[in-house]
């Protein structure tokens, strides 16, 4: 009788037993199953964000896109400004939608909305509109500053802004400033170079830095606008004339002393060369408050025996020359003050006598044959969605 209730208590015992162990094995798999599911949702969540981030990013870019498309028309309107909704990405179900706005100036705001399932991203940037003359001097070889010379500023709109000058080269004595030469800024040398080779200074002043780019710097490929290519050509302009209006011609090579007066906004294509010598002239009219000459230049430019474009607002705005590829000489050669901007990325440009530039240049090669200053004008820098040469470049962004 003892042994049947002893091996009753035993059998209840293991009873409990297994049935304690079982739940304890119940909560640990459903707590495993909870933890599977809620890293699943997690995953799934992580997921959706990383989607909805990359749809917020491919609106972005498409905005980006579209505003430097708008600029190729150049028949601006801030009235008509990019804008999409819902827009699907391919082979997918996820959607962007993006809207452009002005903001001061000439720069303009993006909102981008990535959207998957029920989890969206926003990310915002800030476009400005970038020119051709951001820095006072930049080449893409060899840069040669007489004895002497000076290079300095005005009309800088930031706080502690300082112009910039340098070469994207990154061979050995690239930037060469004189004994006595002064720098009133920067000096920037190709992508990840060293600057102590690539400039040669050993006795001039550089009152900035001295730094090598981590992008490149933009020196942008001169384009005449097919309205002006569609021009006639009014053949080669070879005695006095007044330029009142836009136009086409071979080329310009004026007689000894003979005057062409741009009077009014003018902007002309010379498919061949410009050569004014023997004190020949293409002057700005100082008279007329309208006056300018934006230049699209397809030969070379030669000023020598006097000869010279003489801007004479003194307004470097007021004078624009492009060159185009085909452009490879630069020739100023009659002492002379040169107010404007030159941007011809495959010119050379030769200052063989003392040349004082109020503007900027954006060129290959910049040699001095004798000591003369560049003032770099900031309002250069000031540019419309209708200029020549210009595009958009983000100046801030955040999610």
């Amino acid at each position: 009788m003892d042994n049947k209730v002893l091996s009753t208590k035993e059998h209840g015992s293991a009873i409990v037993l297994v049935l304690f162990a079982t739940l304890i094995l119940s909560l640990i798999g459903m707590g495993l199953l909870q933890a599977g599911l809620n890293g699943r949702i997690f995953a799934i969540r992580n997921a959706q964000k990383i989607k909805a981030c990359c749809a917020a990013d491919a609106g972005l870019t498409k905005a980006i896109f579209e505003m430097g498309e708008k600029l190729k028309v150049k028949s601006w309107s801030d009235s008509s400004l990019p804008q999409e909704t819902d827009q699907k990405l391919p082979n997918c179900e996820d959607t962007f939608s993006y809207k452009v706005s002005p903001s001061e100036g000439t720069n303009y705001n993006i909102e981008s909305i990535g959207s998957s399932r029920v989890t969206q991203k926003r990310v915002y940037a800030v476009l400005r509109l970038q020119g051709p003359f951001e820095a006072a001097l930049v080449v893409q070889g060899q840069l040669v500053l007489k004895p002497g010379a000076v290079v300095d500023g005005y009309n800088f709109t930031e706080v502690g802004e300082k112009l910039q000058l340098g070469t994207l080269n990154a061979l050995p004595a690239s930037v060469v400033l004189g004994m006595g030469a002064l720098v009133g800024g920067d000096v920037f040398v190709g992508v990840g170079t060293d600057p102590d080779s690539v400039i040669s200074a050993p006795e001039a002043t550089i009152t900035g830095r001295t730094y090598a780019l981590t992008e490149e710097f933009w020196q942008p490929q001169v384009t005449v606008p097919q309205w002006l290519l569609d021009l006639p050509s009014q053949g080669t302009i070879s005695a006095p004339a007044t330029i009142t209006t836009s136009a086409k011609y071979d080329g310009i090579n004026p007689g000894t002393g003979e005057i062409i007066t741009i009077d009014g906004p003018v902007t002309l294509y010379v498919t061949g060369n410009i050569s004014l010598s023997n004190s020949a002239e293409i002057q700005i009219n100082n008279a007329n408050p309208d006056a300018s000459l934006t230049l699209f230049l397809g030969g070379d430019l030669y000023c020598k025996n006097g000869g010279l474009i003489n801007n004479l607002t003194g307004d470097p705005t007021k004078l624009k020359i492009f060159g185009l590829d085909s452009c490879t000489n630069i020739s100023l050669a009659s002492t002379s003050t040169f107010y404007g901007g030159i941007c011809a990325r495959n010119a050379r440009v030769n200052l063989k006598n003392a040349v004082e530039i109020y503007g900027a240049v954006s060129v290959y090669d910049f040699m001095q044959g004798s000591a003369a200053n560049l003032h770099y004008d900031a309002a250069l820098k000031i540019v419309n969605p209708t200029d020549p040469c210009v595009r958009f470049t983000v100046k801030r962004w955040r999610e």
